[in-house]
């Protein structure tokens, strides 16, 4: 009598689960900074956000579904004047939060709130280890307000909170002044791959690292597997040992985003009608979107390997980034376009759709200016 191979977790994961792992929900498109690089082009509150009643249904339904925790961000979710009703509600109804910030709005009144609340976590972005690297993409003045956030949830006796930065070929040579700044706040380091999303694709080709750093990077992370990646990083494994991680694209299959105005898309770094599976304000809600939507089930077919084919190396990096792909104009079964190999360069040179014609972020909230970084 034979026995069935027991599927692998990857296996399991890639055909999609009955309630995502992680799922990332933009409370807002509001935002007082404006970073070169943001993946939802955010700056302006749109007029049709859910309402508060509509987030806590929203909360409800994953409760029921028995998702454990949301990841929360924006724009910049401490502007949501609810912000904290909705923390409350999901923590009472058993969905812990973990949120990101520009720590513009962490007061020392707020840090101590969020100290005394249970399953709460707090992720505050930086992407520079000082003031000159960090204030070139983010704006002037917001390393410095970043770092008294930091200061202000180490004396709220916050504990370990989160320290994320986006990797550009700027401040790559930075990796241990930022494992320096998180071990001074007894913090932990999150390190995520800058996609060519949002506004983002406007800076992509002179922002992503080189693929010496590429190398760099790799190196740097296989030696510190405790460094926290959101598996950002999968495409990096062809180099050889895999990092810690799935090392798969979970897009719609463990991984999607709801966005301030409801539209579920496949994740968070393909904010485009392609990729959008519906809203929960439709009937069925979010389940009825995760569970039903055309979209999600295409992704959860299984994906050829397209023109990675003959590479040894696809098992480790399965092609790589389908946003960072769509959005420098690649097909989804190419090579991702910083292959570690080599393989998307010619890819590349191949694109002949102009630059402002190629495949765009849907929505832009972008503000004409950011707003002052006054923490009331």
């Amino acid at each position: 009598m034979s026995v069935k191979p027991v599927p692998s977790l990857k296996d399991r994961f890639s055909l999609g689960l009955q309630a995502p792992i992680c799922l990332t929900w933009e409370l807002t498109y509001a935002c007082n900074l404006s970073c070169v690089h943001c993946l939802s082009s955010s700056g302006r509150r749109d007029p049709d956000e859910l309402s508060t009643a509509e987030a806590k249904a929203v909360i409800d339904e994953m409760a029921a579904m028995q998702i454990f925790y949301v990841n929360i961000g924006g724009g910049e979710p401490l502007l949501r004047p609810d912000f904290f009703e909705l923390v409350d509600h999901a923590v009472a109804s058993g969905v812990g939060v973990k949120f990101s910030t520009n720590g513009s709005r962490l007061t020392p009144e707020r840090a101590e709130r969020l100290a005394a609340t249970d399953y709460v976590d707090v992720q505050i972005s930086i992407d520079g280890a000082d003031a000159v690297t960090n204030d070139a993409v983010r704006g002037e003045g917001s390393f410095d307000t970043a770092i008294g956030a930091m200061e202000n949830l180490a004396a709220a006796g916050f504990g370990e909170f989160k320290i994320s930065v986006v990797m550009t070929r700027h401040n790559i040579p930075q990796l241990d002044q930022f494992q320096a700044i998180a071990d001074r706040f007894g913090a932990q380091l999150r390190l995520t791959r800058l996609r060519p999303s949002g506004r983002g694709a406007d800076t992509w080709h002179e922002l992503h690292p080189t693929a010496e750093q590429q190398r760099e990077l790799y190196q740097w992370l296989l030696a510190r597997p405790n460094t926290l990646t959101g598996d950002s990083f999968f495409h990096l494994s062809a180099l050889g040992d895999p990092l810690e991680g799935l090392n798969l694209c979970g897009a719609g299959r463990v991984v999607c985003l709801i966005d301030p105005v409801g539209d579920v898309y496949a994740c968070p770094f393909v904010i485009h009608d392609e990729f959008k599976a519906g809203n929960v304000r439709d009937d069925g809600g979010f389940s009825r979107v995760w569970l039903d939507s055309e979209v999600f089930a295409a992704l959860r077919e299984p994906q050829s390997a397209g023109a990675c084919t003959s590479c040894g190396s696809y098992d480790a990096c399965q092609g790589g980034c389908m946003a960072a792909k769509f959005f420098t104009g690649l097909p989804l079964d190419g090579p991702d376009p910083e292959c570690v190999l080599g393989h998307a360069d010619e890819a590349l040179a191949a694109v002949k759709v102009p630059v402002l014609l190629r495949p765009t972020t849907t929505v832009d909230h972008s503000a004409r200016r950011p707003v002052s970084l006054s923490r009331r």
